[in-house]
């Protein structure tokens, strides 16, 4: 079937949260912009964004979050220092962040939730189908989800969420959605969403599948968004909306879904976002090498002390078998 939708070319990031789960990492400094290995989170997401097309990125803010335009926006006295030193590698690293594409800012104001996020995009996004993606999910750039995504929108048409398979026990952790085959066999990955429910009482999930923080909407989106009450939380919630048009696709075509199988960081959690910075730092060819002999040393180590045994010599390790890092599912 040839494409004959419009393909979208906007981004939006919702990035007004507080970051409550950090503190007090987080009191003065933007959760965005902790770091993973040597890069704050939002910058794998701006990247993704950008390396899937869509160089038109519009960040959702609140107070406190001037690090956010600080950080995209050129460093003139850096860059000068650095070009002084001959430190070309450091210069290019600064830069990288300021070429990624043209990245826009609008205040959220009164934080009502994701769906209130994301309609304060509307006159930025106007009547186009966007991306939206969540700063706290980083999904590694080896794993085209977000083009996936957007081939799959510019199929179909409608709005088209990202799932991935969790323990049924976690499922009320998560929106959840219910669904059916999209009627394509070759599209084994693409599933039609009949109705999605945001947290729902253990044992009462329709699925398995819980929705991450990828989203390709249609712009009709942001009627629905306006009419929709407060929900969970008291607010407006982006499950709600596309509950809407899932049940009803003349109000914006049909909700389709991406099942993701790739690798996925959720740096909203504190554990996960320290596993994070250690998978991404194993397998790093400058960082690599040596941080997995130390980790392979440091957990055999811990495990001595664990269990009564000598610790070891306290010498640092230089080589060693790599030690494989687990992959969240």
């Amino acid at each position: 079937m040839p494409a004959t939708f419009p393909r979208a070319r906007k981004a939006v990031i919702p990035a007004a949260g507080l970051g409550t789960r950090f503190l007090p990492a987080t009191k003065a400094t933007p959760k965005e912009m902790l770091p993973v290995v040597d890069k704050p989170a939002i910058q794998y997401v701006v990247e993704e964004a950008t390396d899937s097309g869509l160089d038109d990125v519009l960040m959702v803010t609140g107070r406190n979050k001037r690090a956010l335009e600080d950080h995209f926006d050129r460093a003139y006295e850096l860059e000068q220092l650095l070009e002084l030193k001959g430190d070309k590698e450091k210069l290019l690293r600064v830069r990288a962040s300021s070429e990624l594409g043209t990245v826009h800012y609008v205040r959220q104001g009164n934080p009502r939730g994701l769906g209130h996020a994301v309609l304060c995009a509307e006159p930025h996004v106007g009547d186009q189908p966007f991306a939206v993606l969540l700063g706290d999910d980083l999904i590694d750039a080896r794993d085209r989800l977000l083009t996936r995504m957007l081939d799959i929108q510019q199929r179909y048409g409608g709005s088209v969420v990202a799932l991935m398979e969790v323990d049924p026990d976690r499922a009320h952790l998560y929106g959840c959605a219910a669904v059916r085959p999209a009627g394509d066999a070759e599209q084994d990955d693409v599933l039609r969403v009949t109705d999605l429910v945001e947290k729902p009482e253990p044992g009462t999930a329709p699925s398995n599948l819980a929705v991450i923080g990828r989203y390709v909407l249609a712009p009709e989106v942001f009627d629905v968004l306006r009419r929709t009450p407060p929900g969970r939380g008291g607010e407006i919630q982006l499950t709600d909306a596309l509950r809407e048009l899932a049940a009803d696709p003349s109000l914006g075509g049909p909700v389709h879904a991406v099942v993701f199988r790739g690798r996925r960081y959720d740096t909203g959690d504190r554990g996960e976002y320290l596993r994070a910075v250690v998978r991404l730092a194993c397998e790093r060819e400058d960082l690599g090498p040596d941080f997995r002999a130390w980790l392979a040393d440091f957990v055999a180590s811990d495990a001595a002390a664990t269990n009564g045994a000598p610790v070891g010599t306290g010498e640092p390790i230089r080589t060693g078998e790599p030690v494989t890092v687990g992959q969240r599912a």
